[in-house]
């Protein structure tokens, strides 16, 4: 994620562990990786990963788990969802849709229950499927409103060496007071947001809340290009120092789906008639070189 404050980077050093959300709660202006490309699966990649969402009920498990890891202590950033587990209400997947929807709720009842006053859903591939390199796509319409925070990105698999040194990937994020607007985001030991040297870049999509578009992030030694639609918004280059600070993207990086509330996507309040608020996935794909 783009922007954050100090606190954060704090927690980070207290734990070897990573940071298992996003890291930016205030409107500042990342170090701009903009630029202006075109975006396709190369060519010699073939398809080594996907769902299709083709099965009624709950995500399949021999491709996705649920984090709840930060329920009881409550999750960084401020915040203020409880990411339920297997719980359709919040995740399900209907008519070839993955849906994550946040709700307006308390779940009390949870043994793990924080005082959370929203409900949501967190999906990760962590433990079952990850990659180095390689061409990703998600075909999403997001949720939107005024204090939600949906989100496409990647952690490091290896956390031993924490956030913000395993390095996040950030295809896709979208705060509902800034509707239509699409971030995508860099941040490894070097270049993070509790430095103020993040990387990242934004473009408009005016219907990026009622239509689906396909998020994508190309992946490869040299560099990395994150966009949509076919086009690519952010660059971020390897600079060959074999320096894990700048590029810690030579291992790999499991996928996570989420819809936060709160945090970034609160910072100018949050609108309780947005709920039930639903970031709806058509399809999940994933392509390396042969």
């Amino acid at each position: 994620m783009s922007l954050g404050r100090g606190l954060f980077a704090a927690l980070a050093a207290l734990s070897a562990a990573p940071l298992t959300a996003q890291q930016q709660t205030t409107a500042a202006s990342s170090t701009t990786a903009a630029t202006d490309e075109s975006l396709a699966v190369p060519q010699g990649y073939a398809k080594v990963w996907s769902d299709e969402f083709d099965r009624p009920g709950a995500p399949d498990p021999a491709r996705w788990a649920y984090d709840t890891s930060r329920n009881k202590q409550g999750w960084y950033n401020n915040e203020l969802q409880y990411y339920a587990a297997d719980r359709r209400e919040n995740v399900r997947i209907e008519d070839g849709k993955l849906i994550i929807e946040a709700r307006k709720e308390r779940l009390a009842d949870r043994a793990d229950y924080g005082g959370q006053a929203y409900s949501s859903g967190k999906l990760v591939t962590q433990g079952l499927a990850d990659w180095t390199y390689g061409f990703v796509e998600v075909r999403a319409r997001l949720a939107c409103g005024r204090g939600v925070w949906p989100a496409i990105w990647m952690l490091g698999s290896d956390g031993s060496t924490g956030w913000p040194a395993l390095g996040e990937i950030d295809i896709m994020e979208h705060v509902g007071w800034d509707q239509g607007r699409v971030h995508g985001t860099i941040h490894t030991k070097a270049y993070n947001h509790a430095i103020g040297t993040q990387k990242g870049a934004d473009t408009m999509l005016a219907d990026a809340c009622t239509a689906f578009h396909t998020y994508q992030l190309d992946w490869n030694p040299d560099r990395m290009l994150i966009g949509a639609d076919g086009h690519a918004y952010l660059r971020f280059d390897n600079d060959h120092k074999g320096n894990p600070a700048t590029w810690p993207f030579a291992k790999p990086q499991y996928l996570i789906l989420n819809v936060a509330i709160g945090g970034w996507g609160g910072q100018k309040g949050i609108d309780d008639a947005a709920f039930p608020a639903r970031m709806d996935v058509d399809y999940v794909r994933v392509w390396q070189k042969r």
